[in-house]
């Protein structure tokens, strides 16, 4: 992809999230991986009037913080970072406060196997963290740690993560976590899910390669 159509499928993955309810207001972000940099959404600013020139770009490997780009970045841009930096396979990454998943956090509850769709997040069961203020290098830590080799991660009282090799298995990812989140909350209130064992799944996790959206 040309770097304006990446940045404008930046835009419409933003667009999308709030359209959907996956994301409400200014309170979600994204990026993408380009080689040893990265594109994140800026901060503070309502996606109804995101244009694919305010996308900050960031060095990976810079400890500053500094980026390039009419607007500075979102004040989660530590933990994009230090994603890219900890998993060579992710070339993109959605944090979102979906409601069902961050009413799970809200409860300090992981997302168990309760559905077989857990299996493409590369695990058997979603961690939720503790709690640590946005865009600090503790919340980094805790979500670098919580993410491990899955590809998904609640944030404790805060949202959801989910990465990708491209922003579309992101994205995918997102709208199934927060799916699985409004399942196992729906079964909760009628009895005791039954969870699936964990060999069950890991079973099922080497066809998830080629599961869902094909990224391009």
């Amino acid at each position: 992809m040309q770097m304006h159509e990446i940045r404008t499928s930046m835009v419409t993955a933003c667009r999308e999230m709030n359209r959907t309810g996956l994301n409400q207001g200014t309170s979600g972000n994204l990026s993408v991986r380009l080689g040893d940099a990265m594109l994140v959404t800026p901060t503070a600013t309502p996606y109804d009037r995101l244009t694919p020139d305010m996308m900050a770009a960031m060095r990976i490997g810079d400890d500053e913080g500094r980026f390039l780009g009419p607007c500075a970045p979102s004040s989660e841009w530590r933990f994009h970072r230090d994603i890219y930096r900890a998993r060579a396979d992710v070339g993109a990454i959605v944090h979102a406060h979906a409601p069902y998943a961050t009413a799970l956090t809200m409860l300090r509850k992981p997302l168990p196997a309760a559905h077989y769709m857990i299996a493409a997040f590369n695990t058997h069961e979603i961690i939720c963290t503790d709690y640590a203020p946005y865009g600090t290098p503790e919340l980094s830590a805790l979500a670098v740690a919580g993410l491990g080799q899955a590809h998904g991660v609640l944030l404790g009282s805060h949202g959801l993560i989910t990465v990708g090799d491209t922003l579309e298995r992101a994205m995918w990812r997102a709208v199934e976590l927060e799916t699985l989140a409004q399942q196992y909350m729906l079964a909760c209130q009628m009895g005791e899910p039954v969870i699936l064992r964990k060999e069950d799944v890991e079973a099922l996790i080497p066809r998830f390669a080629s599961y869902g959206v094909k990224g391009a």
